[in-house]
């Protein structure tokens, strides 16, 4: 659906100048844009290729000489990144997905079906579940018995809620999560190898073969407000109470959180993080790719780790994390700098010890 720049700045909240008249129909990067498109322009380095494609308007940095470009039209945008959040929820059309209750969905009579909700083909709503108002379940998405799903969710194909998870409003699930599973929750007769080397670091003297019994999850998930969820992702349910997911939290594909883990608000959480089962984590959390967090620790507010990460203790608040074992960042490079030098040190040791052999040998 084409908008004129004149309205995607009043949406936005930012400044038009020129032809604001001038209509699009999508965005586009600088060089591959048609006529037709808005190009993403928000650093020069991006402005220089305007001129490789065909774009009559822009999307620019406060203050920058749009003219200079050869458009028509621009969109000046103090903070472009963010002002790109609203831009793409304008341009979206949607995953197309049909109002109604598909025929083939199956809908306990028990179950509560809000106002305006659609509901793809092979789905299951178990006993006693909510689906909150203006919500969307797409194909073959199970939701269990007694779980309560807030208004206006998009929970894309394949996605499976256990029972009695509770979510709050505008919650957005990817292709496959999985929320509500038991937790890896297993115990021995007796202390198990794994226990006695976490307690000696390394000794296991004595261990024997043991069979492992069940430890039943009897807790549930508790996710908040406009709290994302990538594809894949999996978040256990708890073993006597809720793991609990923040409002505002996203998390990306494939992460792992364990049982009985609670999230603050608003933290990222990346692809392939895995955190282990108890782990306490504040808001405003930054964990990078890979990064892997011990269980029965706590990761203060505001924290943030640097890809690959390897958390085994807590973190203060406020600390900016690095490595295997995670440390302060900057120590973590200075320490990586350290070792780049080993080969050069241990070649400037064998000289000497050379040179030393020699003054010996001439004695």
């Amino acid at each position: 659906m084409p908008h004129t720049i004149a309205e995607i700045a009043a949406a936005l909240g930012i400044r038009a100048e020129g032809d604001t008249a001038l209509a699009v129909s999508a965005v586009a990067e600088p060089a591959r844009a048609r006529p037709g498109d808005l190009a993403l322009a928000m650093k020069p380095a991006f402005a220089e290729q305007i001129a490789q494609g065909r774009a009559q308007a822009a999307m620019l940095w406060d203050g920058a000489d749009w003219q200079s470009y050869g458009l028509r039209a621009a969109l000046l945008a103090p903070r472009p990144r963010y002002a790109m959040a609203g831009l793409s929820a304008l341009m979206d059309e949607g995953p197309g997905y049909r109002p109604g209750v598909h025929q083939t969905a199956i809908i306990d009579p028990e179950a509560k079906i809000e106002g305006d909700v659609s509901i793809g083909p092979y789905s299951v709503v178990g006993a006693g579940a909510v689906v909150g108002a203006g919500s969307v379940l797409g194909a073959q998405v199970f939701v269990g018995n007694g779980s309560q799903i807030g208004p206006s969710a998009l929970i894309h194909s394949g996605v499976r809620i256990g029972h009695g998870v509770r979510i709050g409003r505008r919650f957005i699930a990817h292709f496959g999560a999985s929320i509500g599973a038991d937790g890896f929750s297993f115990v021995t007769p007796e202390p198990s190898s794994a226990e006695k080397a976490r307690e000696t670091l390394g000794d296991q003297t004595g261990a024997k073969a043991q069979s492992y019994a069940r430890i039943h999850s009897l807790g549930s998930v508790a996710i908040g407000d406009d709290v994302e969820i990538g594809a894949n992702a999996c978040i256990d349910r708890g073993t006597v109470r809720d793991t609990v997911i923040g409002a505002g939290c996203k998390l990306d594909n494939l992460a792992q959180i364990g049982h009985n883990v609670t999230i603050g608000s608003d933290c990222l959480i990346c692809a392939l993080v895995g955190i282990g089962g108890s782990t306490r984590i504040g808001s405003n959390v930054v964990l990078g790719g890979q990064t892997g967090v011990s269980d029965n620790i706590f990761i203060g507010d505001n924290v943030v780790t640097g890809g690959a990460t390897k958390v085994l203790s807590n973190v203060p608040a406020g600390r900016v994390m690095l490595g295997y074992p995670a440390m302060k960042m900057e120590a973590q490079l200075d320490l990586y700098k350290q070792l780049r030098r080993l080969p050069r040190l241990i070649a400037d040791v064998a000289m000497l010890k050379k040179s030393v052999s020699n003054r010996d040998a001439n004695d």
